[in-house]
């Protein structure tokens, strides 16, 4: 994971000073027009401790391993309509302020769901009515078993963003042109987490529980200046500190962590007016 976010982190700057050399030899104008994309992504996730406050309970959970749930490809899964917003799916709509430059808002939408049966170590007190995991812990281990915790975002991990984009067009021929783009950007997250945490009942509603900060970097091919398809690689850091467990509003947790995606995006670009 960490050589990846490193991988990330050195392919962005170096194609940003790159392309600043090589972008300008093609004529661009994209200033003042809109574009719009949807596409599907796929996400991983750092180790992150897990704090659960509540009435009676105080505990963290360290390096706890969560991964995303992809659901399987099928075209009734992916591109019926009322089952578009199933999958994990990135959409966005932004305007060119300049030709290289561009604003945009959008939501990634990803899933993150703790790992069953995983063994963790544990800190703090739980002191519930008959409940079997009482006791004071100091760094014991304990397997997350469904009696105890099941703990997603699975509808989901939904990130919120506004961005700010450059695009450098380092090939054109014809009717494509093949672009660069390089962005920095922050968000809110609203995730609807489905916890049941002690078999407490869950909330299961969507929350603001924290931001987020993230950089991207893509490579974008566009035919007839109009449709275009876009790969990218986005990570960044998410902190919620304020997220609901259960359909108590005490009971609350908060975790830190970064995250990385890959987006595979269809697109338009257009332009209002004349």
């Amino acid at each position: 994971m960490k050589n990846g976010f490193t991988f990330m982190l050195l392919f962005f700057v170096s194609q940003t000073v790159w392309a600043q050399h090589v972008g300008m030899s093609v004529n661009s104008s994209n200033k003042g027009k809109f574009y719009t994309y949807w596409g599907y992504n796929r996400c991983w996730f750092t180790d992150a401790d897990i704090q659960f406050k509540g009435n009676k309970y105080d505990f963290t959970l360290k390096n706890v391993v969560a991964k995303d749930r992809q659901t399987p490809f099928s075209i009734n899964e992916y591109f019926h309509p009322e089952k578009i917003t199933i999958p994990q799916y990135n959409f966005r709509i932004g305007y060119f302020f300049r030709d290289h430059y561009s604003i945009s808002i959008g939501t990634d939408h990803m899933k993150y769901v703790v790992q069953q049966n995983q063994t963790v170590k544990i800190n703090g007190e739980i002191s519930l009515p008959d409940s079997p995991f009482n006791g004071i812990y100091a760094n014991d281990d304990l397997v997350l078993t469904d009696n105890f915790l099941q703990f997603e975002h699975t509808d989901g991990l939904n990130y919120g963003n506004i961005d700010v984009r450059r695009f450098d067009t380092f090939f054109a021929f014809k009717k494509v042109k093949i672009s660069l783009t390089e962005g920095l950007g922050f968000g809110l997250l609203i995730p609807r987490t489905n916890a049941t945490l002690l078999n407490n009942k869950r909330h299961d509603r969507f929350h603001l529980s924290g931001f987020g900060l993230n950089a991207l970097v893509g490579l974008q091919v566009c035919f007839w200046d109009f449709v275009y398809i876009q790969s990218e690689l986005k990570g960044g850091f998410i902190n919620m500190p304020d997220i609901r467990t259960t359909s108590s509003k005490e009971d609350k947790a908060s975790q830190q962590f970064l995250f990385s995606q890959s987006n595979f995006l269809v697109g338009f670009r257009f332009s209002l007016g004349k």
